[in-house]
């Protein structure tokens, strides 16, 4: 099979990509929300993620001045929300009152999560690395809240039943078929 390839300029083809909703709140201010789909883990002792924000965005600001936010998962049923906050600015609008989100409030961080979301991780950060035209926020996870109506009877969590989204060059897309898990490849098979 012949795959004939062209040269394009340097640009940013790694996807699909998680997209998630991040939510920050400087004291005594309405809470926002940023959609954020170049958002990934870095470390797993700490456990630490990072996420990147362009500077002109409102959030960034928020983001610097409080140094939390929480990283809110994004299911099917938050796509609509999560396209909303992601192209309306929380200078002009708020977004928990415009999509009838429910802060959910943070265990270890003032910032608030969102109720609607399966999984809220609550981020202290760590370190902002200024990049360019994003600045690379480094956070360490200090909490996460997770739905009940996802755990089993033994506490286990099954997250893939939420209905996840992925971002894919611009197009939302809900997860589909399992094709494996980890170490199959190398699994033993039953004769």
């Amino acid at each position: 099979m012949n795959r004939e390839k062209e040269l394009w300029k340097p640009g940013n083809m790694l996807y699909p990509v998680p997209v998630v909703m991040v939510s920050c709140q400087r004291p005594g201010e309405t809470p926002n929300i940023i959609t954020v789909a170049w958002a990934g883990t870095v470390c797993s002792d700490p456990v630490m993620l990072s996420v990147s924000v362009r500077k002109e965005r409102y959030s960034h600001g928020i983001l610097t001045d409080t140094g939390e936010f929480v990283v809110n998962l994004v299911t099917k049923d938050l796509a609509f929300a999560t396209d909303f906050c992601g192209v309306k600015s929380g200078r002009d609008v708020d977004k928990f009152a415009e999509m009838k989100l429910t802060p959910l409030p943070s265990s270890r961080i003032s910032a608030p999560g969102i109720q609607e979301s399966p999984v809220n991780l609550e981020c202290r950060v760590r370190q902002v690395l200024q990049l360019g035209s994003h600045d690379l926020f480094l956070a360490e996870v200090v909490g996460v809240t997770a739905d009940k109506r996802l755990m089993d009877e033994k506490g286990k969590l099954h997250l893939n039943e939420s209905g996840l989204v992925a971002y894919s060059h611009g197009e939302y897309f809900e997860l589909g078929e399992k094709l494996g898990k980890f170490g199959y490849s190398v699994q033993r098979r039953k004769a």
